[in-house]
C-alpha cells in the first residue's frame, strides 16, 4: 500500500508520460503490452462472474445469502478447512522436527515418505476410503457388521488433512533448516527445558513457514470439490456444483462470490500472521546440537510409517484388489480405454506448453523491469490459483455460454484455456526465479557482440532460465492431470478422461471401475514428483 501511495503522489501529468513514452525502449514496451494481455486473460473470467451475479435481484439475493441453507454451507466450509489446517499443523510439524532435529534413522527415506502423500489427488483417498470403511464397504461386509463409516463432514476433514498436511511439512522443514539452530542451544544452557526453549527461540523463527503451510492447507480444503463431493459433505464447492447441474446459476454464482469473499479473508490473515518480522533473529543456518530419541526412535519410526501407510499404501492396496478381485454386472459405459489416459495427456501438455509461454513475458518483465506495473501484472496472474478451480468453471460456463458457444464444449480450447488460467502462477513463479539468476553482464556482452534482443534472448536467457520454464511446466502438467471440477465443467461432448471416469464410477457406485484411472493418476504423479526432484538436484526442501 505504501508503494502504491508513492506512486499516486508521484503522479505525472499526462503530456510528460506521452513524453516518457516515446522515449521508452521498444523492448519493454512490447514485454509490458505482452505481459498486460496475459494478466487481462486471466482475469477476464471473473468479471463474466460478477456480471452473472449483478443480475440476480436485490431482495432475492438478500433471501438466498441469509438463508438457513446458506450459513449451514458456510459454516461447514469454515469448518473443513479451519480443522484441516490445525490437523495439518499438528502433524507436520512435528514430521519435520522429527526429520530434521533428531537422529532419526535414514531421515531422507523418511522424509520422501512424508511428501509422497502430496503427489496424490484426496479425492482419490476419498474413494478408496469411502469403498473400504464406508457404509457396505468391504469392512463392513469382511466382518459382517457396521463399523463407524468414514463419510460426512468429519470424514472429509480426515481424508483432506491426509493428502494437505506435507504442505506444513514441507515448509516448516525448509524453515527449520535455513534458521541458525544454535539460539536454541544458547536457550537451553540458560536452563530452559526443551519445549521451552521451542515456544521461545525455535517457534517464533518459523512461524512464518509454518504459517505459509498452513494457508496452503487452509485454501486447498475450502477450495477442494472432489473430496467433500464424494464424501456427501455440504460445502461451497459441492453445493456450487450441485446447484450448476440444477441450472440454478445465480444462487451458484453467489455462493462463488461468498466463496471468493471467505479465501480473500483468509489471505489477509495469514498476511498478519505470517509476518517474518520475529524470523530474523539468526545470520545463517547453522547447525545446533541433535536431539537425541533413545528409545524413543522407535515409537517415532512407527508414527511415520503409520502415516505413509495410511496415505500411500492403503489406496494402491484398495484399488489393487478392487481391480484383481471385484465382480458385477459389467457397465460397458464405465469401461477403462486407454484413449482415457491419452486425452488426460494430451490436455495436461497442451495446458503446460501454453502456461509456459504466457509465464515467459509476465516473469521476464517482472524480474527485469522491477517496477510496480510490472508487479502489478505479475500478481493479477496468481488471481486464478487464489480463486477455486469450481469458481473458475463456472465463470467461463458463463463466458463460453453467453459469448462464446462455438467454443462451450465443443472443442478442448475452452478448457485448456481454464486450466492456464488456474495454474499459470506456477509457471510464473518458476520462471521468475530463473529470470532473477540469470547475470545481467552475460546478456551485456551478448549485446556488445551486435547480438540483437531477440538473438541474445534466444541465445543466452532462455538457456538460462530453461530449468525454471520445465520445472514449471512440469508442475501444471501434473496440477491438471488431477483437477476434478474444471473437467467436468467444460469438457468436450464425448470427451472422457481419467477424472471424469474416476467421477462417473463413484456416482454409479461402481468403485472397481475406479482402480485403473486412480492407479495410472498416481503413476503420473509420482513420476512428476521425481522430474521435479531431479530438477532441484535431488533435494527435498
Amino acid at each position: 500500500m505504501k508503494s502504491l501511495k508513492n506512486a499516486i503522489d508521484n503522479a505525472q501529468p499526462v503530456d510528460a508520460v506521452t513524453e516518457r513514452l516515446e522515449r521508452a525502449d521498444p523492448w519493454v514496451v512490447a514485454l509490458g503490452g505482452a505481459s498486460a494481455f496475459v494478466a487481462f486473460l486471466v482475469v477476464l473470467p471473473m468479471f463474466w462472474l460478477l456480471w452473472q451475479a449483478s443480475t440476480v435481484e436485490l431482495s432475492r439475493s438478500v433471501d438466498l445469502l441469509l438463508s438457513p441453507e446458506t450459513a449451514r454451507i458456510t459454516v461447514n466450509s469454515i469448518g473443513l478447512m479451519g480443522f484441516v489446517t490445525l490437523f495439518s499443523i499438528l502433524l507436520g510439524v512435528p514430521l519435520a522436527v522429527l526429520t530434521t532435529r533428531t537422529d532419526l534413522p535414514y531421515p531422507r527415506f523418511w522424509t520422501v515418505v512424508a511428501a509422497l502423500p502430496l503427489v496424490i489427488p484426496s479425492y482419490i483417498g476419498a474413494i478408496a476410503f469411502t469403498g473400504m470403511f464406508g457404509s457396505g464397504g468391504q469392512v463392513d461386509s469382511l466382518l459382517g457388521m457396521s463399523i463407524p463409516r468414514v463419510d460426512g463432514l468429519s470424514g472429509a476433514i480426515f481424508i483432506i488433512t491426509l493428502y494437505t498436511y506435507p504442505y506444513v511439512f514441507l515448509t516448516t522443514r525448509a524453515a527449520l533448516l535455513s534458521m541458525d539452530s544454535s539460539l536454541a542451544d544458547a536457550a537451553r544452557t540458560l536452563n530452559a527445558g526443551p519445549f521451552e526453549a521451542f515456544r521461545r527461540v525455535t517457534f517464533p523463527q518459523i512461524r512464518p513457514g509454518i504459517a505459509a503451510g498452513a494457508l496452503l492447507a487452509g485454501l486447498y480444503a475450502i477450495s477442494d470439490f472432489g473430496t467433500p463431493a464424494f464424501m456427501q459433505a455440504s460445502v461451497f464447492t459441492s453445493m456450487i456444483y450441485w446447484e450448476f447441474s440444477s441450472f440454478a446459476v445465480e444462487y451458484a454464482a453467489l455462493l462463488a462470490l461468498q466463496l471468493i469473499a471467505i479465501v480473500a479473508i483468509v489471505l489477509v490473515i495469514e498476511a498478519g500472521i505470517g509476518s517474518d518480522e520475529d524470523a530474523s533473529g539468526g545470520v545463517g543456518a547453522r547447525a545446533g546440537s541433535t536431539i537425541r530419541l533413545g528409545y524413543w526412535k522407535w515409537p517415532a519410526m512407527g508414527f511415520v510409517s503409520a502415516i505413509g501407510a495410511l496415505t500411500l499404501v492403503v489406496p494402491v492396496a484398495i484399488f489393487t484388489n478392487w481391480l484383481i478381485h471385484s465382480q458385477g454386472d459389467p457397465i460397458p459405459s464405465l469401461e477403462f480405454h486407454w484413449e482415457f489416459a491419452y486425452n488426460s495427456v494430451r490436455l495436461a501438455l497442451l495446458a503446460a506448453l501454453i502456461a509456459c509461454l504466457f509465464a515467459i513475458p509476465v516473469a521476464y518483465y517482472s524480474g527485469r523491469a522491477n517496477s510496480l506495473v510490472s508487479r502489478i501484472l505479475e500478481r493479477a496472474t496468481y488471481i486464478g490459483f487464489a480463486v477455486p478451480g469450481i469458481v473458475i468453471g463456472l465463470a467461463l460456463v458463463f463466458l463460453g455460454t453467453r459469448t462464446l458457444p462455438s467454443l462451450y464444449r465443443q472443442g478442448v480450447w475452452l478448457l485448456v484455456f481454464a486450466y492456464v488460467v488456474r495454474f499459470l502462477p506456477q509457471a510464473v513463479g518458476t520462471v521468475r526465479s530463473s529470470v532473477l539468476q540469470v547475470d545481467d553482464k552475460t546478456i551485456e556482452a551478448s549485446r556488445t557482440l551486435n547480438a540483437g534482443r531477440i538473438e541474445t534472448f534466444r541465445r543466452v536467457t532462455l538457456p538460462a532460465i530453461m530449468p525454471g520454464l520445465v520445472a514449471g511446466g512440469v508442475l501444471v502438467f501434473l496440477t491438471t492431470m488431477k483437477e476434478l471440477p474444471v473437467t467436468l465443467m467444460l469438457q468436450p461432448v464425448g470427451m472422457d478422461t481419467l477424472v471424469s471416469i474416476i467421477w462417473d464410477a463413484q456416482d454409479a457406485l461402481a468403485y472397481r471401475y475406479a482402480a485403473i484411472p486412480s492407479l495410472i493418476l498416481i503413476l503420473i504423479s509420482g513420476f512428476s514428483m521425481l522430474v521435479l526432484l531431479r530438477q532441484e538436484g535431488g533435494k527435498i526442501s
